[in-house]
């Protein structure tokens, strides 16, 4: 049976050269991100995609190496998809294996892109799937990763008072106390929460907690619980709430869902972490038919990334609550005139892209 991938493996794709450019943003100055635009250009036209590799050296080392890869051509997305196969993308080794994916996911979706503006099709069209109106969440934690203040609700409160409909994923951490807990359930803004539990090394870390895990399922009963870790502490607080028990940082495959402690009802689909577009859209596939439901997630993507990961959402989970916010949500000061959630994406008529920036003047 052919699967959603076939339906653009053979579109032809014409690649003259291509450039780099690089993106960033300072958040509040405990947090420099930076990404890099991979621009494919060839018949007249351009894709375009972005790399969300989360370590800046990587991407200094990226943009110095402009126009160096081998990728000039005629091929067919799944030609050009098997040709990268036998590349290095990296001229030397990433901070961090994931990274692997993220440029590789980088270079698939910018050519996915150009060859639909060669063939004159949108995605939309070429999948034969009506890109619907996306319902979104805004994640954040309450307080930067590694601050010793006590966090509060004051960074959502600054959201909710400017965009009063607005829903939420929030990072729990150690230090959240029951008076702050129960201040956001009063909110009534909260539809998942971020355990952290499948990171380790990282400046996102939190302590595997049983305790905070209870309470927060108690507190949100509504409310979806990522990324646990599971062990014998946390199980047994856990299994009352499986149900509620998604995952995200351990999914870059349909064999990573398959080796999951048990089939669950929902994970989050983040296309990055996937690398090749093949990896993708068989987990899209695999997940409808086991009746798995799926959510979108971002990468703190600065430019047309976030608007892929918000187009596939329309096409393939617009009713969830997806990580997909408009990209100025991340921003130290979030500015006014954002389209609130659920938002109508203006797909272009041809390629992986939208005619016009989402945010409203």
């Amino acid at each position: 049976m052919a699967g959603t991938y076939d339906l653009i493996a053979d579109l032809p794709l014409e690649i003259e050269d291509y450039d780099l450019d690089g993106l960033e943003l300072d958040f509040g100055g405990y947090f420099l991100r930076k990404t890099t635009l991979i621009r494919l250009r060839g018949g007249g036209g351009e894709g375009v995609g972005e790399d969300v590799v989360y370590d800046p050296d990587d991407h200094v080392a990226f943009q110095q190496t402009a126009g160096e890869l081998p990728l000039a051509g005629s091929w067919t997305l799944d030609s050009f998809a098997r040709h990268l196969d036998g590349l290095d993308l990296f001229s030397s080794a990433p901070e961090r294996d994931a990274s692997r994916n993220y440029r590789r996911w980088a270079f698939e979706s910018a050519a996915l892109d150009l060859a639909l503006r060669q063939a004159g099709r949108s995605l939309a069209d070429q999948l034969n799937r009506a890109p619907r109106s996306v319902t979104y969440v805004v994640s954040m934690r309450l307080g930067p990763p590694g601050s010793e203040k006590p966090e509060t609700t004051e960074r959502l409160r600054r959201v909710l008072d400017r965009y009063p409909s607005t829903r939420f994923k929030l990072d729990p951490t150690n230090t959240w106390t029951d008076a702050l807990i129960a201040e956001l359930v009063a909110t009534g803004a909260v539809d998942s929460l971020d355990l952290k539990g499948q990171y380790k090394g990282t400046p996102v870390d939190v302590e595997t907690d049983p305790e905070l895990y209870r309470r927060v399922a108690e507190a949100f009963p509504d409310a979806w619980l990522e990324d646990p870790d599971l062990n014998d502490g946390t199980r047994q607080v856990l299994e009352p709430y499986r149900d509620r028990i998604t995952w995200d940082a351990v999914i870059h495959s349909v064999d990573d869902v398959l080796r999951l402690p048990f089939e669950p009802r929902m994970v989050n689909i983040k296309p990055s972490r996937f690398g090749p577009l093949k990896a993708l859209f068989a987990t899209y596939d695999f997940c409808a038919e086991r009746g798995i439901g799926a959510y979108g997630g971002g990468q703190t993507e600065l430019g047309v990334g976030r608007d892929h990961i918000q187009y596939l959402a329309a096409l393939f989970h617009p009713d969830t609550p997806n990580d997909v916010a408009p990209r100025e949500f991340n921003f130290p000061q979030v500015p006014d005139g954002l389209p609130q959630s659920p938002i109508e994406l203006p797909v272009a008529a041809s390629g992986f892209r939208f005619r016009k920036p989402l945010l409203v003047r």
